[in-house]
């Protein structure tokens, strides 16, 4: 990633401890993800309202978690005890995307916050924003809104917010030839890990599923670039809900968008009956018994859907060119850990 302008100053560090909160008040970085915040909020509104798509308002906790993902994930649910009742804060509620969809026909969306158990990082965040849509169609159409949301994000950025963007990231070179391409280079996993010679240092190979590291994620940035997408993942190593890929045995229909950091959205097609979701819960040895209504979902309005997720802090990292995703949070939240406020 790029040096950017608070390289020279001393940014506001998510380590500052229990001042963070005042020491910050005063910080350009700050101010800044106001401006970006409500950037987004915004035009993402604005993006769907245009294509008819309708938000949805959606509890924050769920007995249907989408992870764990896959036999090759190590997302986290996050299990709490309400009121003497065990359920999980929501890490998607893609799930009642789907819902959404039977009552919206255009497609669903919303914005709101996503909870993850994993260990937090430079690049993971316990507590994140997620910016997800479920609209009728297929893969190839999801990829395409995917490629229009993002492009109309960095556009109108770039036309609002561009001086404040040059303050911290020292420039937009990386925005406007993003938008410039509008369109991005497609592979499949198996192309990626045949480009990157199965190198363990950039593919990691887990004997029945192979997934790219961080490090193989930038290389193919790097090759490809401004952004790549990296389609028809190894089934076991995804969600249950993405569907098989039937020209592409033990593949699924799924693609991740690769810029930045590595992967910011990610989309899939979805399973359209009951049998073929129960047949996906059993290959990934996962209890279908919290999924009982979703598969009921299916057996009863049987849909192709297709949808996405987008890490809202990692495309602001990637709009502002910082290097810690922790300093993205205005108030932040690590799991096991007391913050203030």
């Amino acid at each position: 990633m790029t040096t950017n302008a608070l390289s020279t100053r001393h940014a506001p560090s998510w380590e500052s401890g229990p001042t963070r909160f005042l020491d910050i008040l005063d910080s350009p970085l700050t101010k800044a993800l106001v401006d970006v915040q409500d950037h987004i909020t915004f035009y993402t509104a604005q993006f769907w309202h245009d294509r008819g798509v309708k938000s949805v308002h959606l509890p924050v906790t769920t007995d249907s978690v989408s992870s764990p993902m896959g036999l090759g994930s190590d997302s986290e649910p996050v299990l709490i005890e309400l009121y003497g009742q065990p359920t999980y804060l929501a890490d998607s509620m893609q799930f009642l995307l789907e819902y959404g969809c039977r009552l919206s026909p255009e497609g669903a969306w919303y914005l709101m916050p996503s909870f993850r158990g994993e260990s937090v990082d430079s690049t993971h965040l316990n507590q994140f924003f997620h910016s997800e849509a479920e609209i009728p169609g297929d893969l190839s159409d999801v990829i395409a809104v995917v490629e229009e949301y993002v492009n109309f994000l960095g556009r109108t950025a770039l036309e609002r917010l561009g001086e404040t963007i040059k303050s911290i990231a020292g420039n937009t070179q990386h925005i406007e030839d993003f938008v410039a391409a509008k369109t991005f280079k497609r592979m499949t996993l198996d192309e990626a890990c045949s480009y990157l010679q199965d190198a363990p240092e950039f593919v990691r190979d887990e004997g029945r599923w192979k997934t790219l590291t961080r490090a193989g994620e930038q290389e193919l940035i790097r090759a490809f670039g401004p952004a790549v997408w990296v389609s028809h993942s190894d089934a076991l190593s995804v969600p249950f809900y993405q569907a098989d890929a039937a020209d592409h045995p033990g593949k699924t229909l799924n693609a991740d968008l690769l810029f930045g950091l590595g992967e910011i959205a990610g989309c899939g097609q979805r399973h359209e009956n009951r049998d073929q979701v129960l047949a996906a819960l059993a290959a990934r040895e996962v209890n279908p018994e919290h999924y009982d209504w979703y598969i009921r979902m299916k057996e009863a309005r049987p849909m192709l859907t297709s949808g996405f997720g987008l890490g809202v802090e990692r495309w602001v990292m990637w709009l502002l060119q910082l290097d810690d995703i922790r300093d993205v949070s205005l108030v932040p939240r690590v799991n096991g850990v007391s913050l203030q406020p």
